[in-house]
């Protein structure tokens, strides 16, 4: 072993012991975590048992099983079992827990009931942030990723996928009652054994389409339009991959521009994102409390009371419309290229007339105007407009604020660049985190907690280390 660095002998004996701390470097990560939690008022945040009874068997301390949970989901390490063996093992975790080792058990209640109080660390930490100057550019941009459930795609159903199922089912009897007719007109032809397993597989396959007929009754009555049977909550939801789904839940997140922070987030079963923009661009306003936020979104958040509902917040969105206009992709003139006057309160048709107001209606809760030209019939570019007698232009009463977002995105050309730069590395980065099977809780509640931890307690965390440093961050939580 000449020319090697050695190591020191198992059973060497020293006269002083190095002490635990000696350890653990002044810049370790888990230095801030152990900083972070104890800065916290756990009690006034809804941990029980901050304040210990007065009698009864002692209870570990919320901070204690605060900190592995932290550890853990900063290491890549989600489950109890083996936070339970890192606790017995890990040096980090011996200095950061004081050598307690709580069993998995108590670990996973811990989360299990106290997933309101996890949510407001998550808040604590974000607005940690915002006094440390982190969240001040006022850009975020919202966007909402598909996480996988524990729930097996086989134990999720909808309708289509029942009568999919019956469908396949009887086409598999009618083929085993075909082999045993063959076999009662000749036994030489079906071995005896073979005649036994078809019958065996037929009464499984009814005893599953009674099952499944089961299950179509429930649908019917409830008014879900899918059910899933490991994780109630979950649901089956189509990813970007074309004709691919996975079942599981719809994450949204809101991402700082500048820091790459998530400012805000949230757990939905919801299978679209239309709907989630106002909720997502509040709790950011409310997180950030910044004056003029500016917040980014891709197509699929288009909806336009949303839109409505963020400007009159205060809130200057940039969603691009979604470009649906069959007459577009047939070759005709969509409704861009008719020009609006407000003060006439008509359109400037292609070939120059004016599509004045007709009447107005209401449709799927929206009040919309009507207008058209009588010089349709007579146009010469009708062809190219509509094949319809006149081409009718429906305007929302509110449409003047979703042009005003239109010119607001033609002045930021780089606004959707931005967008995926800020959104999309976040969501790759969890995932590769969390592992192939992604959530390990059941429930919306739970999932929920999970995701606090994950997302903010753990990304977050590791976030603004690599930004200020161990010492410069353990110094300003101090302060």
């Amino acid at each position: 072993m000449k020319r090697f660095i050695e190591g020191e002998a198992r059973s060497q004996i020293t006269l002083l012991p190095e002490c635990l701390d000696d350890y653990i470097a002044e810049d370790n990560p888990v230095r801030v975590v152990d900083v972070f939690v104890d800065e916290l008022d756990l009690h006034h945040l809804g941990f029980e048992g901050a304040k210990p009874a007065a009698t009864g068997r002692p209870s570990y301390h919320p901070a204690v099983l605060l900190k592995l949970y932290i550890y853990g989901y900063l290491n890549q390490v989600q489950s109890s079992r083996r936070l339970e063996r890192e606790a017995q093992r890990n040096v980090e975790l011996m200095w950061l827990t004081g050598r307690l080792t709580p069993d998995f058990k108590t670990t996973a209640d811990f989360r299990k009931d106290h997933g309101d109080a996890i949510r407001r660390v998550c808040r604590e930490f974000v607005l940690l942030c915002r006094r440390l100057k982190l969240l001040t550019d006022g850009i975020v941009a919202i966007d909402g990723s598909k996480f996988k459930a524990v729930n097996n795609r086989d134990k999720n159903f909808t309708s289509h996928k029942v009568q999919v199922r019956m469908q396949q089912l009887e086409h598999s009897i009618s083929r085993y009652l075909s082999e045993l007719d063959r076999a009662d007109r000749d036994p030489t032809i079906v071995l005896p054994d073979r005649v036994a397993r078809l019958k065996e597989k037929i009464t499984k396959i009814k005893a599953q389409m009674r099952d499944l007929g089961e299950i179509e009754a429930h649908l019917q009555s409830s008014q879900e339009r899918q059910i899933s049977f490991t994780d109630p909550d979950a649901r089956s939801m189509a990813t970007s991959r074309l004709g691919s789904a996975v079942v599981g839940y719809n994450v949204q997140t809101a991402v700082d521009a500048r820091h790459h922070l998530i400012v805000a987030h949230e757990v939905t079963n919801a299978v679209t994102d239309r709907g989630q923009l106002a909720a997502m661009a509040k709790a950011v306003k409310e997180a950030t409390a910044h004056p003029s936020l500016i917040v980014l979104a891709d197509r699929g958040y288009f909806e336009g009371y949303q839109i409505l509902e963020c400007e009159r917040a205060g809130i200057a969105t940039m969603v691009p419309k979604p470009l649906t206009s069959g007459g577009k992709f047939e070759g005709r003139f969509d409704k861009r290229d008719f020009i609006y006057d407000s003060e006439r309160d008509e359109y400037r048709r292609p070939a120059g007339q004016a599509a004045i107001r007709r009447f107005t209606a209401v449709e799927d809760g929206k009040t919309l105007h009507k207008y058209w030209s009588s010089a349709c019939p007579g146009c010469h570019l009708k062809e190219q407009c509509t094949p319809a007698p006149y081409r009718r232009i429906s305007r929302w009463e509110h449409e003047d604020v979703l042009e005003v977002v239109q010119a607001r995105l033609d002045g930021a050309p780089a606004a959707s660049r931005l967008r995926q730069c800020t959104v999309e590395h976040v969501f790759g980065t969890l995932k590769t985190w969390m592992g192939a099977a992604h959530f390990r809780t059941r429930t919306l509640p739970r999932v929920r907690t999970e995701m606090s931890l994950q997302v903010v307690l753990a990304y977050n965390l590791q976030r603004v280390i690599n930004i200020l440093g161990t010492e410069r961050l353990v110094a300003a939580m101090r302060a």
